[in-house]
């Protein structure tokens, strides 16, 4: 088989069907698609799934409620991206309180955008080619993983039969996308970049030499060589209990007044806690 870009895309959506995802194309879901998920290009929260996903995880929350939570999601606050995904990141995982209108007062809630412990409780979902459309410039990703209409991670690919279509040139178009389509961005949990043969994840925030491989699926051993790297991360990183596991519990902000980080735990961190 020749090796090219789609053959690596295909591969991956193909691992994500395996853990369960559903996978829809980013043209079936667009403004103008057969079934239309976003009013516009620069739409990058599917908000139908999010509802649906916040009265299903929240059933004791009134829809009045829901709308609330819906609104803070939508704008994180922040003079930064990086800012902004912080408290983005907070509300995912402290869920965010809301208020509404019952019995003639108004009452206080928690609303939570993911069900922690029961992860099929979730709404799932890898598009690939996701269109996403801010000022001049006009984005393709390769797959974007939603989870309850969330867009949590990016994934770019690159051709291994092509020499100069390295993982790291896939590190640096995700780094492209960062400053081209930064609304993508705000919501963002990891980042995976891949040739088809090599595979490293990331966090918003981390340069190059933080991207690392995740070299095993269940923590049980370091997988061989003959499993492809990009199934080993798909695979290690997607499944939906340890995702959920790592954003909740892997995932720090560090802010020294000058800077604010975001980190991820490599794969060996995260397996010595899950032993």
């Amino acid at each position: 088989m020749k090796f090219t870009e789609g053959v690596v895309e295909e591969a991956a959506l193909q691992y994500f069907s395996t853990l369960g995802y559903e996978h829809l194309h980013g043209s079936t879901i667009g403004p103008d698609g057969v079934v239309p998920e976003r009013s516009t290009y620069d739409d990058v929260v599917l908000v139908g799934r999010l509802q649906r996903a916040l009265q299903r995880i929240n059933p004791d929350v009134p829809t009045e409620g829901i709308a609330d939570a819906i609104r803070k999601v939508l704008r994180p606050e922040g003079p930064t991206l990086v800012t902004r995904n912080r408290s983005f990141h907070r509300m995912l995982t402290d869920g965010v309180d809301v208020e509404y209108r019952a019995e003639g007062r108004v009452k206080g809630d928690k609303v939570w955008f993911l069900d922690f412990e029961a992860p099929e409780n979730n709404d799932w979902l890898a598009v690939n080619q996701f269109t996403v459309v801010e000022g001049q410039h006009t984005r393709r990703p390769d797959i974007v993983v939603f989870v309850n209409g969330l867009p949590l991670a990016v994934i770019e690919l690159k051709n291994p039969g092509d020499e100069h279509a390295t993982t790291r040139a896939a590190f640096n178009q995700l780094q492209t996308y960062k400053l081209q389509v930064p609304s993508l961005f705000a919501w963002n949990e990891l980042l995976m970049a891949s040739d088809g043969t090599s595979a490293r994840v990331g966090s918003l925030t981390a340069p190059w030499e933080w991207f690392g491989p995740w070299r095993t699926i269940d923590g049980s051993g370091i997988e061989p060589p003959t499993v492809p790297q990009l199934e080993v991360a798909v695979k290690g990183v997607f499944e939906k209990s340890r995702f959920l596991d790592l954003v909740r519990h892997f995932l720090v902000f560090e802010d020294d007044g000058a800077e604010v980080l975001k980190k991820l735990a490599g794969y060996h961190q995260f397996h010595a806690v899950n032993k």
